[in-house]
């Protein structure tokens, strides 16, 4: 992603952000490819953030027609039938992101993501997969490791009021600023930061050193390895999933008959883990299992989260998310959970 500078026309373009997190992060963005899969509601609201931001390209599949479903969340696509023209999710997405930026490049990929092979992926800084099984999470993750470069994984899942976030950045360096320094920026007004003075240096910029489960370790911590106040929908996504598997269902297709068989799964999986039923309130299990279709306001919400931390993983700046990130409208609460210390027994 390094390499050219940006143009005069990029500049006035992006100069608030560019005042918000510099020049060097503006320039890292207009650089970078990013892959979307599922246009659902959340992803929508994340492909419209960096799209605002000014990424160097997206590319988005999604080879889906348009259902009921998706237009409850959906705000890219017209409710008019006629305009559709037997396009795909995906096709009718590219249209109308294409006009929240010109200077981006939205283009659409047809076909199934994990059947493609590792030259493709090497194209992309960034992979972001929705509305999709938990084995084709592993399998594109997979292809990220494997690619000669690093590639940002992602994964994003919208149930009723409820999401989760799953990052995987592999081995990833990124830069903390004294509090020295950001004080200082506070305080007067400068039109360039290198106005205040010689480049940090990496001890002051206080770089950090991280390294990231894969999606397929972290599902499979053991529970009772874990610690007390683990978020519960970590849990309770982990039973759906299980569900969806061993009943052979699509992702998403559960319903409220399905809810007797979920709490039965739930029984087992906790007798398994020696972990108590009480850490996956019937209650939940009930709200993901009846409502599967996405909250708007949820998708909103999750949608700038992503589109942040994607912001911070290619400019390199900025704590980025660990592991997971939970958020439940009901009590208004966004968790972030590390869990990769309970992976390794540390």
């Amino acid at each position: 992603m390094d390499g050219e500078e940006l143009t005069e026309q990029e500049t006035a373009l992006y100069d608030r952000q560019i005042r918000v997190w510099g020049v060097d992060a503006q320039r890292r963005l207009s650089k970078a490819h990013i892959l979307v899969s599922g246009m659902k509601g959340t992803v929508v609201e994340f492909c419209k953030n960096i799209v605002l931001a000014g990424i160097g390209s997206l590319t988005i599949n999604d080879d889906r027609p348009v259902t009921e479903e998706v237009l409850s969340a959906n705000f890219l696509i017209p409710p008019v039938e006629s305009l559709y023209g037997g396009k795909s999710l995906a096709e009718l997405c590219c249209d109308a992101l294409k006009e929240f930026n010109p200077m981006v490049r939205v283009s659409v990929e047809r076909g199934d993501l994990s059947s493609f092979d590792g030259e493709f992926y090497d194209k992309f800084d960034v992979v972001v997969l929705s509305c999709c099984s938990v084995a084709y999470k592993k399998l594109v993750n997979e292809k990220c490791r494997k690619s000669s470069k690093r590639i940002a994984f992602y994964t994003v899942n919208c149930r009723d009021s409820c999401g989760e976030i799953f990052v995987d950045l592999q081995n990833y360096t990124y830069s903390k600023q004294t509090k020295q320094k950001n004080q200082l920026k506070d305080m007067i007004e400068v039109d360039d930061p290198e106005d205040l003075g010689d480049p940090l240096t990496a001890e002051e910029r206080g770089e950090v050193h991280s390294s990231a489960l894969n999606i397929t370790e972290a599902i499979a911590v053991p529970w009772k390895s874990l610690p007390r106040r683990v978020c519960k929908l970590y849990f309770a996504m982990r039973v759906i999933e299980r569900y969806e598997i061993v009943e052979g269902r699509k992702t998403g297709e559960t319903l409220v008959a399905d809810l007797s068989g979920v709490l039965k799964l739930k029984q087992e999986i906790c007798e398994a883990h020696s972990l108590s039923e009480s850490h996956i309130p019937d209650s939940l299990l009930k709200r993901l299992v009846t409502s599967t279709r996405e909250f708007p306001p949820v998708c909103a919400i999750l949608g700038g989260i992503l589109g942040q931390e994607v912001i911070k993983a290619i400019s390199g700046k900025g704590d980025p998310l660990k592991n997971f990130f939970f958020f439940d409208a009901m009590d208004g609460k966004g968790i972030i959970e590390d869990i990769s210390h309970a992976n390794t027994g540390t």
